[in-house]
């Protein structure tokens, strides 16, 4: 403890919010930039949309959601135009503020006209998305998973997964929605901070039973109906991997806007909330993204009117502290260095058997060589110490870790999917000025330029139309006023716009990787080139 503060630099420094609530210029940051902005129903959202547009079959675990307040008026159209087809479609739809939290403002509706549209709308958008209403139910309880998952590392992509979560139930018996019981907060909105408001909330210290329980009890209790769990959690795994996919590319962007490559600056991991649904054939559907999820291992207890105390939580505090303490282990900085010493080891030891064969060759001449080598392996061994004593564990006393690596061990499965990181990758290369989050004309032009995409059917002149159009749309939509200039976001829209033009025949994932295989091979072109002119 340090109560009069601290000068020197920390290993790993720990935040309650986000990356910048302190100005950290090395160790390891527990929050990536970028990150609370990315998780925003909307920009989830979105981020999720453009990977639907390219693979819709492998992203339909995100309900079909709309943008208010631009997208109303295309909500209220499609929703007319699926009735029409289908009369007895019954839909209900939930809307959520954008930047709401613990329930706040959720509410739920059968008609687009129901929706409340506040003068200031601007001030609050929100995301409207269709209702699941066949949700799995557990003791006639619907009820929803918080799984944490620890992003490690964004390049390269290194994520791992709790084994064991959270299953947070409503309380009150589910039905399916009807126009009486839409605001029936407890019955259909999982929520833990409205449902223990709930005269019906059951703090328990049981696992399996309560108002909050492990998710490991809940797979017991289906894995004793029969249920197929390696599925679930198969697909569960992809969900999450497939989801993190899709935020990585603006991430990036975020993370060379506040640590430039070439600079010093800190590393970043995080612990991520998933809150996820599972549906009655247990497909299972992401809610949201929480970018701070609650790590309290504890609630408050109302011993008389007005009077509360903090008691433990026993099922919080099983899964917590371990998510907790094995993040630590993961980014323990002492790890490195005891990798780094294993390695000199080994690369001492493959010294002494290449100077050892030298010797019998060359006994004389390598004498000296192979006490110098020896001498080098001591002193790796000794500096290694107990660390490394192969008979003892190097964290005794510690369970085996709870969290599992998914990626990169599943990476072949799902690299097919990373179309829009490489189109980031092109983005991030042309943005010229470092810091910056946004491609202004000239970088457009630059790149349309390098890459060889304009001909006699594009001219420059249909370049700055292009750019203009895009970048005027996206900024209308009240997106980041601060810098001027083209957000990846556009520059994707632009990309796909490309692409369309360049290979009409193909599918639109197609079309996507063909345009930026064309990219890249024009950019590798003409960095060679002038690496060449550089030795000239």
């Amino acid at each position: 403890q340090f109560p009069f503060g601290r000068r020197l630099p920390c290993d790993i420094y720990w935040h309650g919010v986000s990356f910048h609530d302190n100005d950290i210029f090395s160790g390891q940051v527990n929050k990536f930039p970028g990150m609370t902005e990315m998780v925003r129903k909307i920009t989830l959202s979105r981020a999720v949309r453009t990977m639907q547009d390219l693979f819709p079959l492998e992203y339909n675990f995100y309900p079909r959601s709309w943008i208010l307040p631009e997208e109303f008026p295309l909500f209220v159209d499609e929703v007319r135009m699926m009735k029409d087809s289908d009369p007895s479609w019954k839909p209900t739809f939930i809307v959520k503020p954008d930047g709401g939290c613990q329930g706040d403002g959720i509410y739920l509706i059968k008609d687009p006209s129901d929706i409340r549209l506040p003068g200031n709308i601007q001030s609050r958008p929100a995301v409207v998305q269709e209702y699941i209403c066949k949700p799995l139910l557990v003791d006639k309880l619907k009820f929803d998973i918080r799984l944490y998952v620890l992003l490690k590392s964004l390049e390269p992509l290194e994520i791992y997964i709790a084994k064991d979560g959270l299953s947070r139930f409503c309380t009150e018996p589910y039905q399916e929605p009807t126009l009486k019981n839409l605001h029936q907060v407890f019955m259909h909105l999982t929520n833990y901070s409205l449902n223990i408001h709930s005269g019906n909330f059951i703090h328990s210290d049981n696992a399996n039973t309560g108002s909050k329980r492990t998710f490991s009890s809940i797979l017991c209790r289906l894995s004793s109906r029969g249920a197929d769990i390696k599925k679930l959690w198969s697909d569960i795994i992809s969900l999450v991997i497939k989801t993190i996919i899709a935020l990585t590319p603006e991430l990036k962007v975020y993370y060379q806007s506040d640590i430039p490559v070439g600079k010093p600056g800190p590393t970043c991991f995080q612990i991520l909330g998933f809150d996820i649904l599972l549906m009655k054939n247990l497909k299972p559907m992401l809610l949201e993204v929480n970018a701070n999820p609650s790590m309290r291992i504890e609630h408050e207890q109302e011993l008389s009117p007005g009077v509360f105390e903090n008691v433990p939580s026993p099922v919080d505090e099983e899964v917590k502290v371990a998510v907790i303490r094995d993040t630590l282990r993961l980014v323990d900085p002492q790890k490195k260095k005891r990798k780094d010493i294993q390695q000199n080891i080994e690369f001492c030891k493959n010294k002494v058997n290449v100077r050892y064969n030298y010797f019998l060759c060359h006994r004389c001449q390598a004498l000296e060589e192979v006490s110098g080598a020896n001498a080098e392996l001591q002193e790796a061994g000794a500096a290694a110490g107990a660390e490394q004593d192969p008979h003892r564990s190097p964290e005794p006393g510690l369970p085996s870790l709870c969290l599992k690596q998914v990626f990169p061990k599943y990476a072949k499965q799902f690299n097919y999917l990373r179309l829009v990181d490489r189109v980031a990758a092109l983005f991030i290369r042309f943005l010229g000025v470092k810091g910056t989050t946004k491609l202004g004309p000239t970088g457009f032009r630059t790149f349309i330029r390098n890459c060889k995409l304009s001909n006699s059917n594009f001219s420059m002149a249909s370049v700055d139309i292009l750019y203009i159009d895009i970048t005027r749309r996206w900024n209308s939509m009240g997106m980041d006023h601060k810098e001027s200039g083209m957000c990846l976001q556009a520059f994707v829209e632009a990309f796909f716009c490309l692409a369309q033009k360049k290979y009409k025949s193909l599918p639109l994932h197609e079309q996507v990787a063909s345009l930026i295989d064309f990219c890249e091979y024009h950019l590798a072109a003409l960095d060679e080139k002038r690496l060449v002119c550089g030795r000239g």
